[in-house]
């Protein structure tokens, strides 16, 4: 549910969707749509098959992605995010790529928490921080 979910603040914000690598659900599933409700068809999304696809096909500067991640250390509220900024989660299960943590360690945001959990939902995080980013937008 978290793609429907994460598809449906997408939708409501103007935000673009891409998906990358194996996924574990088919796009058109039942689920999906159900958890995006009637959105779904409204969403503008890219599937891209692996990473590197992804950093070919978008060519999106390396100062503007940032990866999220309780591995962080900067906290995204002291984040200046640009307004074409690029937000990259990994899977709910086991985070980011391995590969990512060293090569992307500059662009490494985390949502501080301070009780006694591992980590937020991966739809919740991302709302967080998309939310965060455009009201920085609106701001200026």
């Amino acid at each position: 549910f978290n793609t429907g979910n994460i598809g449906r603040s997408c939708v409501a914000t103007g935000t673009r969707l891409h998906l990358v690598g194996t996924l574990g659900f088919k796009i058109a599933s039942k689920e999906i749509r159900r958890s995006g409700l009637d959105y779904w068809p409204n969403l503008d999304y890219k599937r891209h098959e692996t990473w590197e696809d992804f950093l070919a096909e978008e060519k999106p500067q390396e100062e503007k992605m940032f990866f999220l991640s309780t591995k962080g250390t900067k906290a995204y509220w002291d984040t200046e995010f640009p307004p074409d900024a690029y937000l990259v989660f990994g899977a709910e299960s086991c985070g980011l790529p391995k590969e990512f943590y060293e090569r992307y360690q500059k662009q490494l945001r985390t949502i501080p928490m301070t009780g006694p959990v591992r980590s937020l939902n991966l739809s919740s995080s991302a709302a967080i921080v998309l939310f965060e980013a455009l009201r920085q937008q609106n701001r200026k």
